[in-house]
């Protein structure tokens, strides 16, 4: 329908006329999400005539048409000039039924009002006749079409406006939608509004570090959502800090029912959200109080980690969610995973719950399989298993049975086979350093971060970079503190043991001594032509000879360190001995 004839139909201000070509644009446009730039400035035009609309009283279908216009006219980030001034937020705000400020004669605020924040966090406006209202519970029937519109809206302006984020911001548009969040339990709200509520939350948050923090500290963010998710997820608590579905305590996780489509999406968003309040959580200390929150929480994630969704897809990304969230709690908080008591089908460790810990070592695994941006999906399981392992004894120790049992094949490199060691000992040489890093560090600390074992799994080759980040070349132990763990070498690794070459790891023919049968003085001559040869390359800058220090660390060699090499060919620096005793996890 063209425009020109939609805007000559709108300035008649009948609302007749106006909901009739609104109502065509709507129909017609319903999927699109490409414009036209040639007609930018009547799409502009448009979107002033029909905020002007909804600036009176409007019968209910004329007032759902105008908020579908502006939802579809939000798309096209070109044209959002109209939507983000102060009084049309404020006019979407009202509609949605999140404005924490209301005049008493429309509902709306004049664009020439100031708003003043008191010192007790409330808001109120200069003009005397505007007075803040109170939350209060909702209306029996409030229009939820108009208040989904205005919601989607609001969504794809934020999503697309700076000066929009600023204004939210300001008209702390998050204490609004905060308190109807308290509301989750009301029947009154339907699916689409709880949904929306909770995406507009995610982008206010995602987009404003201001807006994060007051949700977090004034708001009291984490009881807010984790009220949120315990009745999308409808959770009881038969045990302090442990959780079941209300109707199924006592059930294995394997039996409980899948979680509705609109269950999930609920729980993702929510999830989302605390992921954004709670992001520098583990770079700084947190008091006792915060730490019983997290603690809650984290019994939270520990449900949501051992249930499953409509379809393998969506619990995947359910369970995605929830191990990016896992990974912001302090780590002591992580205990909450090894609390529900061993259950008749729980696989059980040392007299601990270890399923959800079995659930992210499963989860990780399958993100390793899939090999796809291992860095984006790998990664958070990864590093919230390495961290639980450094810090649990329990969980390092039933991930060591499962990563790296005692060893019975000596034949093969490390890096060769199905078993999960070998995968991650394959991402130690991976080309992303974020990757191969994080995989040495997780065998490094089920090693005890002992440097002789960890090269016994992995091969000195394959443990190299790591060793020499740390500047334990030289061997010995990083500063970690672990437990005695009894011996547990395989027959078959201790009769191979002297013949294994530590580079490689494998146990390898023994090979006949090239300098066998040479005289001293052909020895040295050898040493002085391998000398030369480095010399020229380091010359022309194709290699750095390195040289280990006393420290463990690689500093560059320099000619004159070659011709020290070169005079005492068979010098062998006295390295210390490994403290470490190859007893076993």
């Amino acid at each position: 329908m063209d425009l020109r004839v939609i805007i000559e139909q709108m300035e008649t201000e009948e609302q007749d006329k106006a909901l009739a070509v609104l109502q065509s644009f709507n129909k017609e446009m319903s999927q699109c999400f490409t414009f036209n730039r040639e007609e930018e400035q009547e799409r502009k035009r448009l979107g002033e005539l029909v905020l002007s609309f909804l600036s009176k009283e409007l019968q209910p279908s004329c007032l759902l048409a105008c908020l579908e216009t502006v939802r579809i006219l939000t798309r096209d980030k070109e044209c959002l000039d109209p939507f983000i001034s102060r009084s049309a937020m404020l006019t979407l705000a009202h509609y949605s039924g999140i404005a924490h400020l209301a005049a008493p004669s429309q509902g709306l605020l004049e664009e020439s009002k100031e708003v003043v924040v008191e010192k007790d966090g409330k808001e109120a406006a200069e003009d005397s006749s505007v007075t803040v209202k109170e939350s209060s519970p909702p209306s029996e029937n409030p229009d939820q079409e108009v208040i989904i519109e205005a919601l989607k809206s609001i969504c794809n302006i934020l999503l697309h406006s700076l000066t929009a984020q600023v204004i939210a911001a300001d008209l702390h548009f998050i204490d609004g939608v905060a308190e109807r969040l308290k509301q989750c339990n009301h029947p009154t709200w339907n699916h689409e509004v709880r949904f929306f509520d909770l995406r507009l939350t995610f982008l206010l948050t995602a987009l404003r570090v201001d807006v994060r923090a007051q949700l977090a500290q004034e708001l009291h963010g984490i009881k807010l959502l984790g009220s949120q998710l315990e009745a999308t997820l409808c959770l009881c608590w038969p045990d302090p800090l442990v959780t079941a579905r209300m109707g199924y305590e006592g059930f294995p996780p394997e039996e409980l029912p899948q979680l509705s489509r609109q269950q999930t999406e609920l729980a993702i968003e929510i999830l989302k959200i605390l992921f954004n309040i709670t992001f520098d959580t583990n770079r700084r200390k947190v008091d006792e109080e915060e730490a019983v929150e997290y603690r809650y929480l984290g019994a939270l994630l520990r449900h949501c980690l051992m249930s499953r969704a409509d379809g393998e897809e969506r619990t995947e990304e359910f369970h995605s969610h929830t191990v990016n969230l896992l990974g912001n709690l302090p780590l002591p908080c992580l205990d909450v995973l090894l609390l529900p008591k061993v259950e008749h089908g729980s696989i059980e460790y040392m007299g601990v719950n270890m399923d959800a810990v079995n659930m992210l070592l499963e989860f990780m695994e399958k993100k390793l399989d899939r090999g796809h941006k291992l860095k984006e999906t790998l990664l958070p399981s990864l590093n919230l298993l390495t961290e639980s392992s450094r810090i649990h004894r329990e969980t390092r120790k039933f991930l060591r049975s499962k990563v790296l049992p005692p060893l019975h094949d000596v034949k093969n490199r490390p890096e060769i086979g199905s078993a999960l060691r070998n995968k991650l000992v394959r991402l130690m040489t991976h080309i992303d350093t974020d990757v191969k890093d994080c995989a040495a560090e997780f065998l490094f600390v089920l090693c005890k971060e002992s440097v002789s074992r960890f090269i016994k799994y992995t091969g000195y080759g394959n443990a190299a970079g790591l060793l020499a980040a740390r500047g334990l070349l030289r061997g010995g132990r990083d500063s970690g503190i672990y437990s005695e763990d009894e011996d547990s070498e395989t027959e078959e690794y201790r009769e191979a043991k002297p013949h294994i070459n530590l580079i490689t790891g494998v146990l390898e023919e023994e090979q006949p001594n090239p300098m066998e049968g040479m005289t001293d003085e052909q020895k040295e001559y050898e040493a002085m032509k391998l000398v030369n040869m480095f010399d020229r390359l380091s010359r022309t800058n194709l290699i750095q000879p390195m040289q280990l220090n006393s420290d463990g660390k690689m500093r560059e060699m320099t000619t004159e360190d070659l011709n020290k090499l070169a005079t005492n060919p068979l010098f062998q620096s006295q390295e210390p001995a490994d403290p470490d005793s190859e007893d076993e996890t």
